[in-house]
């Protein structure tokens, strides 16, 4: 018998069905939470599956844990804790987020291309402009994906079969077929035949100069931390935008900054920031030429969260009792870096 305690919002008919499922004990946090705390350690010395946003803080108490399922893409909170060893398996949410993170990045995209910032502040000023600037299309444009996971590969979609751009993409062994990933019917590029460029680390600088937008789609590590500074936002065309729907520290602040106040880019559009809240003295709120979104890109009060997550977690949950390989299994490397 294996116990599961959840720790995120409850999917009744989902519940339902695994509470049906031969070898399991649900067990549901009281109060379910987003935020780190100390749960009953009775309970979780007992546990050996755990569904969460956040371990607890007493995790040491979990000495029978075997997987946790993560319900965010990232997962710098379990770096840290020492999962590969003690053989703990980790899942994360990648192909959940990826269809609203797309539609984020076209809609910021168009909106960057035709000033919608500037339109917006004529109409409240009662302004009639028809400037060119406002009447851009961005069909034959490049868009740049640093990272090709689900995020890019289903935006990578939208902008090469319904927009007509071209698709660059960067990162560090090519582009490879997605298995054992989790991704929602019809969506994304499984068999990574979408790009019309693949370029590895070595030719990063070549990459950034082609491109008219950057997106950036790689998890936060020690190793990515920092990964966009002044080297690589001046060898970006000054006409390029940069789409940060990923994580805030990936770019490096003081940088973006100089790169938005000198003109070394276009703008910016940031769903992910370098503090929680952003606070309303911040110079980023100010640029006219950046847009601001809190962290809702890939929502987790979207209608489809729910649906989705719990589906993901009802596959892994057979696929973990079966001994078969999960979806969207972390490996060795990405939980130490």
């Amino acid at each position: 018998m294996k116990q599961i305690l959840i720790d995120v919002p409850l999917c009744q008919a989902a519940m339902e069905q695994l509470q049906t499922t031969a070898g399991v004990h649900l067990v549901v946090a009281d109060p379910i939470a987003e935020t780190p705390r100390v749960l009953p350690p009775d309970i979780l010395r007992k546990t050996n599956v755990l569904f969460c946003s956040q371990p607890p803080t007493n995790f040491n108490d979990l000495t029978a844990l075997e997987w946790i399922q993560l319900c965010s893409s990232g997962f710098e909170q379990l770096l840290g804790l020492g999962l590969p060893e003690r053989n703990v398996r980790a899942t994360n949410a990648q192909g959940v987020f990826d269809v609203p993170i797309a539609e984020w990045c076209v809609a910021m995209m168009i909106n960057l291309a035709r000033d919608l910032r500037g339109m917006i502040r004529n109409q409240e000023r009662g302004i009639w402009d028809r400037g060119a600037r406002f009447q851009r299309e961005i069909r034959g444009l490049t868009v740049g994906f640093w990272g090709y996971g689900g995020l890019a590969r289903q935006t990578a979609r939208l902008c090469k079969t319904a927009l007509g751009l071209k698709i660059h993409v960067l990162t560090r062994q090519g582009v490879k077929t997605r298995h054992n990933n989790y991704c929602v019917p019809g969506t994304g590029d499984p068999e990574g035949a979408l790009p019309d460029t693949v370029f590895t680390m070595d030719k990063k600088k070549e990459f950034l100069s082609q491109l008219d937008f950057l997106i950036l789609s790689v998890p936060l590590t020690s190793t990515t931390r920092g990964m966009v500074g002044e080297s690589e936002l001046k060898s970006l065309p000054a006409t390029a935008f940069l789409l940060n729907p990923a994580r805030g520290p990936l770019v490096q602040e003081q940088a973006l900054l100089r790169a938005i106040e000198e003109g070394w880019i276009a703008g910016a559009a940031l769903d992910t920031h370098f503090q929680y809240p952003v606070p309303p003295e911040h110079p980023l709120w100010k640029f006219p030429n950046v847009l601001m979104t809190p962290h809702i890109a890939g929502s987790s009060l979207s209608p489809f969260f729910l649906p989705r997550i719990w589906d993901l977690f009802s596959q892994n949950a057979g696929r973990f009792l079966r001994g078969e390989p999960l979806l969207n299994e972390l490996t060795r490397g990405q939980l130490t870096s």
